[in-house]
């Protein structure tokens, strides 16, 4: 079993450099005042992942420093968390150790390993079980007292949950998509039209991929078919002569005769020859441009007819370009929206059919949440007989033998069978945990009526339900350690020894730390820690020290009486020593 063996606490708060030494079995934290056994409490809460406060820093002091030394056995979970997070264990003892900078920084370190803050509180949950006034405070609510019956119920209400709260989970889901699709009806309607006119408009187009710059060369061409037959028809006589003038010069007679000029001599010179080459290269190029020059001007098309087609055809095409393209964009853009316009009326013609099959599977899921909350409520109410059962038992240990503790687990009625859920033949609220709230009821002696904790029971009672409810905690979830805050308050007299006996009994199978004020339970305590406050005039500090002996018996005496050399208040404190010792 893991145990806390001690903590060092270093410029926090009040206390100055302290090592609390903690008992593996029943160790009580006592003192004049609050805040040096807070800072206990506190410096157990960094050690944990609590949240850092930089406000706990000691004023002067650049950080405050916090170091556990846990004893541990080869398995345990601390263990393997440690390992996982790089940590290791020396001797037997995982050491941690919390750092929170005046300037609110925090560090944690693990097994001599640094790691995040989380790491630590993932040990917590295996470690220490934390109560306070603030706990029983929150008790009193009722979300709290369904969660700590469904903490004790175990697997009996855990596995119905986990299937309830993902049923609610889809539920959720298919709802808020159900929703929006039937709520946004009319702007889908409208969506819809506009791209079915959309896509009308261009199909009735047609329009095709590069279209439109081709039409933009045939259009340019079109328009200038006179001047373009012109000069071509120039070009091609001044290539190769015009018949109805014999006796002009074109280039092709020009160049013949250049080439028949060096063909005359070429044998003499090679340079001669290859230029008379290039020359013959030149006449055959000449040729092939003035047949190419006549077939133009012979296939060149000057139909107004066709240029008012093109114009037209254009004009067509860059309105669709405007509505559905982008600017500087030509006809694949306009193709592209078509695209892309069909997927998205495909979809939204389909959003009838989703919400038939939504609609179909929200139904099947809340007849599934039906079910499964009926299963939820009645494993509850089973589990809430024997909780309650258990704790009233250990209420009898606690000066309270003729209370009962009972719970109340009900639904309240939906405003239709729209917004519920079927339990128990009737259509009740539900939410992500059930249809179920819990109540937990005190009856503090025979003939009251069950009440409410919240409105009928004092501080002390509530004090040792909740002690109770611990206890029986320890007997079907145990933790190694577990840590009460005067969780004694209110409680006084006989009462008081019998939570002193209790907690003694808790210790045999748990280290147990308690921060307390009254002397019987501390009396039960196997060591008891002294937290002292000093003033020398500008600074407090205050210090821990382990008590034994003699300074026991005078710190109890002051607690019952305020006064350590109290004869009477001694021999008190020496009596309630020995009933301790005896066990009762």
């Amino acid at each position: 079993m893991s145990v806390l063996e001690e903590m060092r606490i270093r410029s926090l708060g009040v206390i100055d450099d302290a090592v609390v030494e903690l008992s593996p079995g029943f160790t009580a934290v006592t003192g004049e005042t609050g805040a040096g056994k807070t800072m206990v409490v506190t410096s157990l809460g960094l050690l944990l992942g609590g949240r850092a406060d930089p406000a706990l820093v000691r004023v002067g002091a650049k950080a405050a420093v916090v170091e556990g030394r846990i004893t541990v056995s080869p398995g345990d979970a601390a263990v393997l968390r440690a390992e996982e997070a790089g940590g290791e264990v020396e001797d037997g003892a995982l050491l941690i150790s919390r750092t929170v900078s005046a300037e609110g920084r925090s560090r944690a370190h693990l097994g001599g390993r640094s790691v995040p803050v989380g790491v630590l509180a993932e040990l917590a949950d295996e470690l220490v079980a934390v109560h306070g006034q603030t706990d029983q405070q929150g008790l009193l609510k009722p979300a709290r007292q369904r969660q700590a019956l469904d903490r004790y119920a175990g697997d009996g209400v855990a596995v119905p949950h986990a299937a309830y709260a993902a049923a609610y989970r889809r539920l959720r889901a298919v709802s808020t998509e159900l929703d929006e699709l039937t709520t946004r009806a009319r702007e889908r309607a409208q969506e819809a039209d506009l791209l079915r006119f959309g896509l009308d408009e261009i199909a009735a187009v047609e329009p095709l991929a590069g279209e439109d710059t081709d039409l933009a060369a045939e259009a340019e061409r079109l328009g200038h078919a006179e001047a373009l037959a012109s000069a071509a028809a120039l070009a091609h006589g001044a290539l190769a002569g015009d018949p109805e003038d014999p006796e002009g010069v074109d280039a092709t007679t020009v160049v013949a005769a250049a080439g028949r000029s060096l063909d005359a001599v070429r044998a003499h010179d090679p340079a001669l020859a290859a230029l008379a080459d290039r020359i013959g290269e030149i006449s055959i190029l000449l040729a092939d441009v003035a047949g190419e020059l006549a077939g133009y001007a012979d296939q060149l098309d000057a139909d107004p007819l066709r240029l008012a087609a093109v114009e037209e055809r254009r004009a067509a095409l860059t309105a669709l370009t405007r509505k559905y393209g982008r600017d500087g964009q030509d006809a694949a853009a306009v193709l592209a929206w078509a695209q892309e316009g069909a997927g998205r009326l495909t979809e939204l013609e389909g959003d009838d059919d989703r919400i038939g099959e939504l609609t179909a599977e929200r139904d099947a899921l809340r007849g599934e949440l039906s079910a499964l909350g009926q299963a939820l409520t009645d494993a509850r109410t089973e589990a809430a007989a024997r909780f309650a059962e258990a704790v009233t038992g250990e209420l009898a240990s606690l000066a309270m033998p003729h209370a009962r503790v009972s719970f109340a687990v009900r639904q309240t009625e939906a405003a239709d069978e729209a917004s519920g859920i079927d339990v128990g033949g009737r259509s009740v609220v539900y939410g992500p945990s059930g249809a179920d709230e819990v109540e937990l009821l005190l009856a503090p002696h025979p003939g009251a009526q069950p009440r409410p904790i919240a409105k009928g029971a004092s501080g002390g009672e509530l004090s040792r339900v909740m002690l109770a409810v611990e206890v029986v905690f320890a007997g079907s979830d145990p933790v190694p350690t577990y840590l009460f805050d005067e969780v004694d308050a209110g409680v006084g007299g006989k009462a008081a020894v019998e939570v002193g006996r209790r907690l003694a009994k808790l210790a045999r199978s748990a280290q147990v730390v308690v921060v307390t004020h009254l002397p019987q339970v501390a009396a039960f305590a196997d060591r008891q820690l002294l937290v002292e406050k000093t003033v020398d005039g500008s600074v407090t500090r205050s210090g821990v020290t382990v008590l034994r002996g003699e300074d026991r018996v005078r710190e109890l005496s002051r607690m019952l009486a305020g006064q350590e050399d109290s004869e009477t208040a001694r021999a008190h404190a020496e009596e309630l020593l020995e009933t301790a010792r005896a066990g009762g």
